[in-house]
């Protein structure tokens, strides 16, 4: 298993920026991919940005061009760069560990989530 804790969120205005970060622990990072998802309030989970160990990216159909994901191997950590942010990015945000082949749009290939951060974005 691995333990992962989510920072970075908080309420912001539109057009600002945030970064997300995403510490894990307990296995060997930089074997996995890694992704973030966000849920708004009577909304399904979606992708937000994926990334695999080899460090090819997938996107969130609103957020690519806006949000870049990284990871830096060396400190186990999992990043999100959201720029020009919306309103409608106002949700909880986790991290999690892409563990079944196949589909990194989907959660249901992923295991071992964080806990979420909230990001509010207001007009």
């Amino acid at each position: 298993q691995m333990q992962l804790e989510e920072s970075g969120g908080g309420s912001v205005q539109a057009g600002d920026s945030l970064r997300l970060s995403c510490v894990a622990s307990g296995r060997t990072f930089s074997a996995y991919g890694m992704g973030w998802f966000r849920q708004a309030p009577g909304q399904e989970r979606e992708l937000v940005a994926a990334i695999t160990a080899g460090g090819r990216t997938f996107y969130g159909d609103s957020m690519e061009g806006r949000f870049t994901i990284s990871r830096d191997n060396a400190k186990n950590t999992l990043y999100v760069q959201m720029n020009n942010l919306k309103p409608e990015d106002t949700a909880v945000y986790y991290c999690a560990v892409h563990t079944r082949s196949g589909d990194y749009y989907s959660s249901q290939a992923y295991d071992w989530w964080g806990q979420g951060t909230q990001v509010t974005v207001s007009s």
